[in-house]
């Protein structure tokens, strides 16, 4: 799990009716942050600033360094990575942090290095006291020294270098090993007087009174789109993985030009929507987006579909009616499975995009068209040119510029996403109260291969809801297709002779499905015979 799976939707829970309030498991409680400014205001006015800021480092170190033991012993898989820290920051609502720099800390380089936009604490200083003479970030420093110190087994602490309440454009701060500071850290240290974290917690819980709040991570992949520039949401398009970010980069270029393009990728992948993106990005937007599956529809239909028809022209034919080419005059027609045309049509299709003009069924009069094409196919349309099912010159027509949009399976970092947006429509129009996964249920999503792409993902939400009878989905509540799919192979040490590697993960395959030997086989792919044979090699036959 990782920190940028934490997502909030699903980690904070609480009772309409109100009373308990719980945030990843625990209870938590909701403060005004004009009040915890108010309190700090207090504390100034009746202890002195220097107290003041010791008791609220202090409280903050104490925060930090429990919440690392505690994920240290229920989740330590979380607590490795580096940006769990700041990750809890921003979730919490305390401060967003950017630009996060990680070393280790050698050859006079921080440790940590970051900037933090809209600190409350800078906040309510500036608010209840004014512009200060010097940084105010008290239990946000201290809180990361506290997390650091137990993360890395070393005392670590951070200063902070700009602070907005000093009139600075943004928060800066810096982390490293006490022994590398310099003078600077003497100033700093007695602010957290005891060593012992032990006796920290108990005096401030004697001082403050302060319901301590112990974080607990749950072990599941989540995903938060969280707007911080590291993914994209738009047009119903999740980006976080570098593939699929890179495909929206191009696509929104490409939505500059007016040159045709065809769009390549899987069924299901979503080439209609990266389309309408394409659509909406250009000045084409604010104008029709029409949009046909080729090879939905046969050869004839297809072409009164496109061009239109006259009264007459055939059977049924009963008035004059529009074709999407002229209905999406001035905009974008987008050409579904285009590799499914038959070769008369594309003659036709061809005529039509060198002359920007058609014909309607039955009717001799040209009638011109300003139109954006735009084609998808799931088909290598080069293999079908040489195969001699698709025309050459239909193709350099059409491939202006090709766009390739990769599987769900190239960019798992989406799955997720996808997964709650999906969810979250189809609990909607269910009208049922879902929030996310459990911790097995996610791990099922991205154990699967996906073959259906993006549309079975969709597809999978909507059986998902439809079975769940609680808050969260399970594993159970997921197609059988996807309870079946078992763990990727991962190398983690030494590696190991291929023979063992496969003797290991067919045994595991076997404890994972009760030891059903057809529907090991048939998750494995292999015949029932070869799965004997292979038990028996490993002496597992009879107890098999």
């Amino acid at each position: 799990m990782r920190a940028e799976d934490l997502d909030l939707r699903e980690l904070l829970s609480f009772s309409p009716a109100g009373g308990i309030i719980q945030f990843m498991g625990k209870r938590a409680l909701l403060f005004d942050a004009v009040a915890l400014g108010l309190l700090r205001k207090e504390l100034i006015d009746t202890l002195g600033q220097n107290a003041a800021r010791s008791i609220l480092t202090r409280f903050g170190y104490a925060h930090g360094r429990r919440t690392a033991e505690a994920l240290r012993h229920e989740f330590p898989s979380l607590l490795e990575d580096s940006q769990t820290g700041p990750r809890l920051h921003s979730l919490l609502g305390l401060v967003e942090v950017i630009n996060n720099k990680r070393t280790d800390g050698s050859s006079g380089t921080p440790l940590v290095e970051s900037d933090w936009l809209n600190s409350y604490e800078a906040e309510q200083h500036l608010l209840h006291l004014g512009r200060s003479d010097e940084t105010v970030c008290w239990t946000l420093t201290g809180f990361a020294s506290g997390f650091v110190s137990a993360w890395s087994g070393r005392e670590v602490y951070f200063i902070e270098t700009h602070c907005c309440a000093k009139g600075d454009a943004i928060c800066h701060v810096q982390g490293r090993f006490k022994e590398q500071w310099g003078p600077e850290l003497d100033e700093q240290l007695h602010y957290y007087q005891m060593e012992s974290a032990d006796k920290l917690l108990a005096e401030l819980t004697e001082k403050l009174r302060t319901v301590e709040s112990k974080l607990r991570a749950r072990k599941r992949q989540l995903s938060c789109l969280d707007g911080d520039g590291g993914e994209e949401e738009c047009a119903c398009i999740t980006a976080r993985s570098p593939a699929m970010r890179k495909a929206i980069d191009m696509a929104r270029r490409i939505a500059k030009v007016e040159s045709t393009v065809v769009i390549s990728g899987e069924s299901g992948a979503g080439k209609e929507r990266i389309a309408q993106l394409i659509h909406e990005g250009s000045a084409r937007m604010g104008r029709p987006f029409v949009a046909v599956n080729c090879g939905a529809v046969t050869e004839t239909l297809l072409e009164s579909e496109l061009f239109g028809y006259v009264r007459g022209a055939f059977t049924g034919a009963a008035k004059d009616t529009m074709g999407l080419f002229e209905a999406a005059n001035g905009g974008t027609l987008f050409l579904d499975e285009i590799g499914e045309i038959s070769p008369g049509m594309q003659v036709k299709l061809l005529r039509a995009l060198q002359e920007r003009e058609i014909r309607r069924v039955g009717e001799n009069k040209p009638r011109q068209v300003d139109i954006r094409v735009v084609a998808a196919t799931n088909r290598n349309l080069a293999d079908e040119v040489a195969a001699g099912r698709f025309r050459q010159d239909l193709y350099y027509r059409l491939r202006v510029i090709e766009l390739r949009i990769p599987s769900l399976r190239e960019r798992r970092e989406d799955i997720l996403p996808l997964a709650r947006i999906f969810l979250d429509e189809s609990a909607k129009r269910s009208r049922r109260t879902i929030t996310g996964f459990d911790a097995q249920a996610a791990d099922q999503l991205l154990r699967y291969d996906w073959p259906g792409n993006v549309r079975e993902l969709q597809n999978a939400m909507e059986y998902a809801v439809a079975l769940s009878s609680g808050e969260r989905i399970q594993v159970e509540d997921l197609p059988e297709e996807l309870r079946m799919a078992l763990p990727k192979p991962a190398i983690t040490g030494t590696i190991i002779p291929l023979a063992d590697l496969e003797r290991d993960y067919i045994l595991a395959a076997m404890h994972a499905m009760g030891d059903n030997k057809a529907r090991t086989a048939t998750a494995l792919n292999i015949g029932i015979a070869t799965l004997y044979r292979k038990l028996n090699e490993y002496g597992k036959g009879e107890e098999a």
